[in-house]
């Protein structure tokens, strides 16, 4: 088992806090064995067996726990004293109105409970339970494997051969954890196919009430087997009007897209004006939380291992804690602009650097940046090709050193 410590120690400090801890992911991305990883330090510290209370409720066991009622009374039989409880509820979003419950908690028990909940689903703090619980939560959001975990998974080290071989593993079927202990191509796709489809069904047709089911579909396939594009509503509308020969409202494609966002199948990534310094409205991108999900849906289009690189690289950063922006010129456009605690970094993804006008592309955007800030290249290639002050990456180096 991997120790997911880049989590762990982010929330750590709040272990004892009255503050709800809220984790939050895509679907099979590990929340649960997070969850278990904390019990098993909370236990570790000396908290009793009987004070850890844990419920998952995507298993039977708990399937008669339906309503919030229901689940306050099977509370109120495991808290028989006044010691300190620790209350894990994972996928939450099963019980209805289960945010009444929650916020009672603190009143009913004052600071002697800690509660951790998990939702494959952001909207699990909109709404009326943010208003609830304002101020009272802190929330961690869950990625599935970056590459640095994977290799940590197989043990790979410093062996180059395996560290690529795994790479090319990992840019096709993603890092969803449970698909690593599945045996063959057939196997993989057939998990991934299922998860997609849980997350469509339980995640986004059922909870925003989706009715036309086959659109749906559509724009997902289109989004997740074109990561990394640059999309409006509009130019979705005409993808459909010249291929399909039918109508799509703007309004109703941005209701999709948002649906998929809020499942954590897809990131939407703003554009940034590096001049005027403001984000930009209207075009956005869109990438993969996991791209092993896209590969399941791509059954007849050709890879695009540049954009697939793109991909993996804005998850690391927002893996490792950056706010990620598109950056915009009059002229141009650099592919990200990563922020975090006042810093700045610039990063440009390609696959090769093949040739002088490859080379010119990538490195020569960063004439329009005047700042001093670090600005990178990264790529596949093997050997330094650094200049002028920027960086040039291989991206498994890059992957593998972590922040």
């Amino acid at each position: 088992m991997v120790i997911r410590e880049k989590y762990l120690k982010k929330i750590r400090p709040f272990y004892n806090q009255d503050l709800i801890k809220v984790i939050t992911g895509i679907r099979r991305c590990g929340k649960s064995v997070i969850l278990r990883q904390i019990i098993n330090e909370i236990k570790d510290s000396g908290v009793k067996e009987e004070n850890v209370i844990y419920i998952n409720f995507e298993l039977t066991d708990y399937s008669y726990i339906q309503t919030f009622r229901e689940l306050d009374d099977y509370i109120k039989e495991k808290i028989i004293n006044k010691d300190k409880y620790y209350l894990f509820f994972d996928e939450i979003q099963y019980i209805k109105d289960w945010e009444k419950t929650i916020n009672s908690y603190k009143a009913k028990y004052e600071d002697n409970i800690s509660i951790f909940i998990t939702g494959s689903n952001s909207d699990l703090l909109s709404g009326e339970l943010a208003s609830l619980l304002s101020g009272r939560y802190v929330s961690f959001k869950i990625k599935p494997f970056s590459f640095k975990e994977v290799c940590e998974l197989k043990n790979y080290d410093l062996d180059k051969y395996k560290l690529e071989e795994s790479f090319y593993n990992y840019i096709k079927w993603g890092g969803l954890p449970q698909r690593y202990n599945l045996n063959d191509e057939y196997e993989i796709r057939t998990y991934l196919m299922d998860v997609y489809n849980s997350i469509v069904v339980k995640d986004i047709l059922n909870r925003f009430n989706v009715t036309d089911l086959d659109l749906f579909n559509r724009i997902a396939e289109y989004i997740v087997t074109t990561p990394s594009q640059t999309f409006s509503a509009e130019s979705l509308v005409k993808y459909f009007e010249a291929n399909d020969n039918r109508g799509v409202g703007k309004t109703t494609i941005y209701n999709y897209l948002e649906y998929m966002c809020k499942a954590h199948l897809i990131e939407k990534i703003d554009r940034y004006d590096v001049r005027s310094k403001r984000i930009l409205s209207g075009k956005y991108k869109y990438y993969l939380t996991d791209l092993g999900l896209g590969q399941v849906l791509n059954v007849s289009k050709k890879e695009q291992m540049g954009a697939y690189l793109e991909n993996i690289v804005f998850n690391e950063l927002a893996y490792r804690g950056y706010d990620v922006k598109i950056g915009n010129f009059d002229n141009g456009k650099i592919d990200f602009i990563a922020l975090k605690d006042g810093n700045k970094e610039y990063y440009q993804v390609c696959y090769y650097l093949v040739d002088d006008s490859v080379i010119d592309r990538e490195f020569g955007v960063y004439d329009n940046i005047k700042d001093n800030y670090p600005k990178y290249v990264i790529s596949m290639d093997k050997f330094d090709m650094s200049q002028n002050g920027i960086i040039h990456l291989n991206i498994i180096d890059w992957l593998i050193q972590g922040d």
